[in-house]
This record gives structure tokens, sequence and C-alpha cells, in this order.
């Protein structure tokens, strides 16, 4: 594997928040693997594994195709009209060089309708390959530090 650098894993979580912002989920998906997951684990058991535990979300690419479909359906109600929101990612640290994880905080700001602001805030824990000399990634998942979910309502989009 080529030497990997911290600017060079900040500057893709970077890009990977401007699509989502952005509202580009196609582009998104081209960042992931053919076997990519995408979590949000259950915010009790944050290190459970979703074969024994209830997840928020467990996607593997197959549900992270139809996710991204349904979203971009404008008969989809949960996310029509759209989100508005804007991600702050920080303290970005690789945590294990072989296979490649990294770490990094959230903020998300979400923006919907005449709904008050909400933020949700979190770490995101990805797996990351080298697929063609891009950056990729091959497992996904937003840890929420929130004690429940209720008060932030549906999480229709993804984080």
């Amino acid at each position: 594997m080529n030497e990997i650098r911290r600017a060079e894993v900040e500057d893709f979580l970077y890009h990977e928040a401007a699509l989502l912002d952005a509202w580009r989920l196609d582009d998104w998906l081209a960042l992931l693997t053919e076997d990519a997951t995408y979590r949000v684990p259950s915010n009790d058991e944050p290190q459970s594994d979703p074969k024994n535990a209830l997840f928020t979300i467990a996607d593997d690419i197959r549900r992270i195709r139809a996710r991204v479909a349904r979203l971009k359906d404008p008969h989809a109600h949960a996310e029509f009209p759209r989100s508005r929101t804007r991600r702050l990612i920080s303290n970005v640290r690789i945590v294990e060089l072989q296979p490649l994880v990294v770490e990094a905080n959230f903020v998300i700001y979400r923006f919907r309708g005449n709904d008050d602001v909400r933020q949700y805030v979190g770490r995101y824990r990805y797996g990351l390959e080298r697929r063609e000399g891009k950056l990729r990634i091959k497992s996904r998942e937003a840890i929420l530090d929130a004690m429940e979910l209720a008060s932030l309502g549906t999480v229709s989009f993804i984080l």
C-alpha cells in the first residue's frame, strides 16, 4: 500500500461531506467499494454486531443503493423537499494502517421546512481502501453521541 497521510484522508472526508451536503448522492455512491457497508449502531451498544443487536441502520451495498434511490425519489416524503445539511468534520485520526481505519468527529446541522434546526453529533469510523490509486469507503459507521434519538427526529438522510 502506498504511504497514506492524514491530509489525504482529511481531504477525502471533506470531499465526502461536501457531496452529501450538496445531495450529490450518485457521486457519493461512487466513493464506495462494491462490498461497502453503512451502519449507525444503537446508542446503548455502539460496539455491537448488527447480527446480534438492534442497529438504527445496518446496510450492505445493495441496501445503500436502494436507500439512495429512495432519497432521490420525489415521492419519498421523508426527504421531499430534501433536508439541507451542513457537516463539520474534525479530529481526523488514522487509527490503523493495515487495514486502514480512520476515525473523525462530526457535527451535522439539519434544516428541514419549518422544523427547528437539528444537531447530530458523534464519531465516524471508516474502513478505507486504496483502489485504482484512489481512496474508497469499504465501511462507514456513524456513532451518535445522543443518549436518545427521539429528540433528533427521523434520521432519513445519510449521516
